[in-house]
């Protein structure tokens, strides 16, 4: 299976041939971020790094989707979230919630977490189990669910 940036590059030929502006223009915003913090880190991202991109692009749409919203700018509202759609392709298959409770769980257990006092230390051991499979705002209150006040 190809790499995340090996599908992108493949992306970009093929939306260049077949004409296709938006997803050419969403898909090269995306090679460019990817390609700014390789040079700006001076390492090779491999597809972790890039999956923390893409999560942060999508999570940038969804803010301005919102802001649109409200502002009444449909047309922008359609364009941000046809990109936020193309973006979240290349990110790894969501985790369903009832698989997202299991894994708070076991990393409660393992954590050995009592309250909301040691979501820090619950939240080291969970989020490299979870990171790019779930959204962080979605585990953070589940956790708070899961966990007694202090």
């Amino acid at each position: 299976m190809p790499s995340i940036k090996e599908r992108i590059s493949g992306d970009m030929k093929a939306a260049m041939k077949s004409g296709d502006k938006a997803s050419l223009g969403a898909i090269r915003m995306l090679h460019a971020a990817i390609r700014k913090k390789e040079i700006d880190d001076r390492i090779d991202l491999d597809d972790a790094g890039a999956i923390k991109i893409i999560t942060s692009l999508v999570k940038q749409r969804q803010d301005s989707i919102e802001q649109f919203t409200a502002g009444n700018r449909m047309d922008l509202v359609e364009k941000e979230t046809a990109e936020m759609k193309l973006l979240q392709a290349y990110l790894p298959a969501q985790m369903s919630q009832d698989e997202l409770v299991k894994i708070i769980d076991a990393s409660i257990q393992e954590a050995d977490a009592k309250t909301q006092k040691d979501m820090g230390k619950l939240m080291k051991v969970l989020m490299p189990k979870v990171s790019g499979k779930a959204d962080g705002k979605l585990v953070n209150q589940l956790v708070r669910e899961r966990l007694p006040a202090a």
